[in-house]
């Protein structure tokens, strides 16, 4: 078991998770790259060994909060998402299995390891991590508001974090609950 990638994914969700304040009941997207974290281009070496500790890591986090983990595939599923199905019940499923070369080593663990696995084509979560380069915006919902992380490494890849928070309405007499920002 490679724990270096383990111990770095776990550390940089378990800070995401702390800073977003994402609680039980929350979704959590994650993009990954296995190409960028083992130190090549993104798309030109997928490595399934590399996405399995990431699963786990991410994975055992999560579940342990009774956050739902949503998993991003690579542009040749249109970066669909995996996820339980508990996580989006009323979601319409894409009839798809990912695979390392065509949704990507990440989404293809993440459909082995959840219990319930559906493929969605979109989801609107609550914070998202992006582990080299793998845009996941689109699956965040508004307003995205960008996380500095300090564990912001997986291997050789750049993680960047965001969470978000409800739109401000209502102008300028409007009162906003702090809590919310």
């Amino acid at each position: 078991m490679n724990t270096t990638i383990y111990e770095q994914t776990l550390s940089a969700v378990t800070e995401l998770c702390e800073k977003a304040r994402l609680t039980a009941g929350n979704i959590l997207v994650v993009g990954c790259s296995t190409s960028e974290v083992v130190g090549a281009r993104i798309g030109t070496n997928s490595d399934p060994d590399t996405a399995g500790e990431i699963f786990n890591a991410l994975y055992d986090y999560t579940k342990s909060k009774g956050i739902f983990l949503a998993v991003q595939c690579c542009e040749h599923l249109n970066r669909a998402i995996v996820t339980e199905k508990s996580a989006s019940p009323f979601s319409e499923a894409v009839n798809v299995i990912p695979q390392p070369k065509a949704g990507g080593s990440l989404a293809t663990k993440a459909y082995q390891g959840f219990e319930k696995p559906v493929v969605l084509e979109e989801i609107k979560a609550d914070a998202g991590m992006d582990i080299g380069f793998t845009l996941i915006g689109m699956h965040l919902k508004k307003v995205a508001v960008p996380l500095r992380l300090e564990n912001n490494r997986i291997g050789s890849a750049t993680v960047l974090a965001a969470r978000t928070r409800p739109k401000f309405i209502g102008g300028a007499r409007a009162v906003y609950d702090q809590d919310m920002l």
